[in-house]
């Protein structure tokens, strides 16, 4: 429900503008000629009504001012214009850069989204976002259109001005909440959505489609969604009654038995979603033809095709109703919508994506669903039809290299669910490591879809590239399955609380420069920081590098339990099958057991929680019943996990609450990352102590504790005699590994390593090798793993 009218207290109004302080950051500001102005609810804003905070009204018959905690608003009363109408942010970023004038776009704004990637290789330019480190953005609400109390469109008289300031200086976290406050909130997205997803614009039969299916299976790299493209329908029609590439009648020379085939998906444990190109409309040749024409009152004998009309009610209840119902209620789990036909209809500033998105994820709430679709991003307020499809990319190093900033970027107009083409949809070129390396960032992004075109050699089964691609690409595969429980936990803190899964690393440390120089690394959920590899291997080190900022603190590495020293900039160094993904100290990570992995997300009955040592952590494991109220306690499962360093002790509390298809009893597998093997450990479960296996693993530094069996209603207490102590890297074996792989005179390698197995300290060892003439990237390589614990 909508709550647009503002609260009388929160409005400063005269002849012809209207003020609405709806926060102390956040000011409505409106002028109308005519002296009327709109309180209906619009596509992006829908609700006005916070509490009101403090402010103070200075009205002068030449200027008004209105003062709150946090900016300064100054206008003369006269239509707005930049020397009429000034709002200067207060607090630390107060300076002559954070004053707006009425028109001013505003320096240093940190960017938004885009509406889609098709056909980019490389960047592309972005959208406003709402935040800038100048401290203030502008929404300009003036030209949507707004809902009538049928809760359909309707337009805005012209002239008008509308407009949303957003004072924040630099709590960009802050400002978004503040933004989903009057917008509406990111919804929660169906738990098989965070699993693999398979793809591709292929013409599929049903056998041919079900083998690869069965492939993934028998190569154990699990899936959760299978999509077909637009090939699922018939395409191939007479040009007289249609293209082609609109289409809702299967084509059962490829799927004889589409309900069955829908089952077999199901069955293998997987969703099922089409793709459709409606803006064709519905032609004669549909098999629904007939009876979405008698329910829109049309003569079905005459044979033309039902127009789509996105500005009608009526065609769209039948679109729904009579087209897409049937399909569902025979399989099919939700929608592609791909639409590529731009943004006008009959009605000025209705965009046919924006109705497609708002009717059909309303829709898909139906019967005790969670609502979901899946379809391209049409402006602000998008976030509230999740998942978004960012289109076509080229296939090569350049269009891989914009995507991690192109993500984490859109959190600043509050879309944190894009969904790319896992290694680029067309063109480009053939590069093993580049499909891997888009598979790893794929991983560790909102959504996972491998995705390529209809042309020939550019499928993305892993069994397709050299055998080390298809080794990462699996092993990469497998833990997306595997970090399932810590997404989907996450995606009900994007839900409940307003934070993206992947955020700019300047969210978390806004006042330091470095956060914003690293443009590709970004936070992903509450325990991990990710800075994905994003261009070749130096072939002479069998490695590739990204560029990244250490945050102050400890650091480990997610695959290696390196730890590192923050508080600076560093080169991080990766073979293959491996990127740089970094656990902060104190991390608890819920992950599925490997040995328990198959298709689909269900929640499983062996978890993994692994620890990163260093510093105290908690973490609140969530899962739910999948159903529609699956974002409300009274269908959740709350497991809180508690990690003492100082003692080193973890407790895994009783869970809170009940739900359908969470386990009541589990096994647990606890590692403890880079710690030293303590003398002794103990579990206590239900007030008794209860048998657990434990084992040390010396070389990667990591204690290891199997616990069977447990009640979710009395959850564990594991605890270590003595307390846990950080473990030094191994730093000599780390270099041994490197410089087996250097390309390089035996004598110079056999130099380096005696450097490094001298003993000496870290910075002595830097500046020997400093004074041999390495090679520049040799010479980094050597410097990250030496100095990774040293700072």
């Amino acid at each position: 429900m909508a709550s647009p009218q503002a609260q009388p207290a929160a409005v400063v109004q005269g002849p012809n503008y209207r003020f609405t302080v709806l926060t102390s950051q956040l000011l409505r500001l409106e002028y109308s000629p005519d002296g009327e102005f709109e309180d209906r609810p619009s596509q992006v804003v829908l609700h006005r009504d916070p509490e009101v905070p403090e402010f103070r009204v200075f009205d002068k018959p030449e200027a008004l001012e209105i003062i709150t905690e946090h900016v300064h608003l100054v206008y003369d009363k006269r239509p707005f214009t930049p020397h009429g109408l000034s709002i200067k942010v207060l607090g630390k970023v107060s300076n002559y850069h954070s004053v707006w004038h009425y028109g001013e776009v505003g320096e240093k704004n940190l960017g938004g989204t885009a509406r889609t990637l098709d056909g980019i290789d490389g960047p592309c330019e972005l959208e406003p976002g709402l935040m800038s480190r100048y401290g203030f953005a502008v929404l300009d609400d003036s030209e949507t259109l707004v809902f009538d109390e049928a809760g359909w469109l309707d337009t805005r008289t012209e002239g008008r001005t509308d407009l949303y300031f957003f004072g924040y200086g630099r709590d960009y976290r802050k400002c978004l909440r503040d933004f989903y406050r009057i917008s509406g909130p990111t919804p929660l997205v169906p738990r098989f959505t965070l699993g693999n997803w398979w793809s591709r614009y292929h013409r599929y039969t049903e056998d041919e489609y079900r083998g690869v299916i069965e492939r993934f299976a028998a190569e154990r790299i699990p899936l959760s969604v299978a999509v077909l493209d637009m090939d699922w329908h018939l395409t191939d029609i007479d040009p007289a009654h249609g293209s082609g590439w609109t289409g809702y009648t299967w084509n059962r020379e490829l799927f004889p038995d589409p309900e069955g085939f829908a089952r077999w998906l199901h069955d293998s444990g997987l969703a099922l979603t089409l793709n459709v190109h409606p803006a064709d409309g519905i032609a004669a040749h549909e098999e629904v033809y007939a009876r979405t024409a008698e329910a829109l009152g049309l003569d079905a004998e005459a044979g033309d095709a039902i127009a789509f009309d996105p500005t009608d009610p009526e065609f769209l209840r039948a679109y729904l109703e009579e087209v897409h119902h049937p399909l569902e209620d025979a399989g099919v789990d939700f929608w592609w919508l791909d639409w590529q036909s731009g943004p006008y209809s009959r009605i000025e500033g209705l965009d046919p994506l924006w109705v497609l998105n708002h009717i059909h994820f309303l829709d898909s709430a139906r019967n005790g669903r969670l609502p979901l679709t899946f379809s391209r991003y049409a402006g602000p307020g998008s976030h509230r039809y999740p998942i978004g499809f960012s289109g076509d990319t080229i296939v090569t190093w350049e269009s891989l290299a914009f995507q991690p900033y192109f993500t984490a970027t859109a959190s600043n107009i509050g879309y944190g669910w894009w969904s790319h083409d896992i290694g680029g949809h067309m063109w480009g070129y053939k590069d093993d490591d580049l499909a891997t390396r888009w598979v790893q960032l794929g991983v560790f992004s909102p959504i996972n879809r491998l995705h390529s075109s209809s042309m020939p050699f550019t499928g993305k089964e892993p069994w397709r590239f050299r055998a080390d691609a298809e080794a990462a690409m699996g092993e990469f595969l497998r833990l997306r399955h595997r970090l399932v429980p810590y997404l989907h936990t996450m995606n009900h803190r994007a839900a409940a609380e307003g934070r993206p899964m992947v955020e700019p690393m300047y969210y978390e440390y806004p006042e330091v420069d470095e956060a914003y120089e690293v443009p590709n690394q970004y936070l992903f959920g509450s325990e991990l920081m990710v800075a994905p590899i994003v261009s070749p291997r130096t072939r002479s080190l069998n490695r590739a590098s990204a560029e990244a900022w250490l945050p102050p603190g400890q650091w480990f590495d997610f695959f290696t339990g390196t730890r590192y020293q923050g508080g600076r900039r560093a080169r991080l160094f990766r073979t293959l099958d491996s990127i740089p993904v970094l656990a902060k100290a104190g991390a608890i990570l819920p992950l599925v057991h490997g040995e328990v992995l198959g298709n689909g997300v269900a929640a499983p009955e062996r978890l993994e929680l692994r620890v990163f040592g260093g510093a105290s952590g908690a973490f609140t494991l969530i899962e739910d019943d999948g159903g529609a109220s699956a974002g409300e306690r009274g269908h959740q499962v709350r497991t809180p996990i508690e990690f003492d360093w100082g003692t080193g002790e973890l407790k895994v509390k009783p869970c809170e609450g009940a739900a359908d298809g969470v386990p009541a009893v589990r096994s647990y597998d606890v590692a403890f990352v880079g710690v030293e093997d303590p003398s002794g450990v103990r579990v206590l479960s239900g007030g008794r102590e209860v048998s657990a296996s434990v084992s040390y693993d010396g070389a990667a530094r990591t204690l290891q504790i199997k616990v069977d069996d447990v009640a979710a209603a009395e959850g564990f207490t594991l605890a270590t005699d003595g307390g846990l102590a950080l473990a030094p890297n191994s730093t000599v074996d780390a270099v041994e590994r490197l410089l087996e792989d250097v390309h390089a005179k035996f004598t110079l390698k056999g130099d380096i390593f005696a450097r490094v197995a001298s003993g000496e300290p870290p910075a002595a060892v830097v500046a020997a090798l400093a004074g041999m003439d390495l090679d520049a990237d040799l010479f980094g390589a050597l410097v990250e793993l030496i100095l990774a614990d040293a700072g």
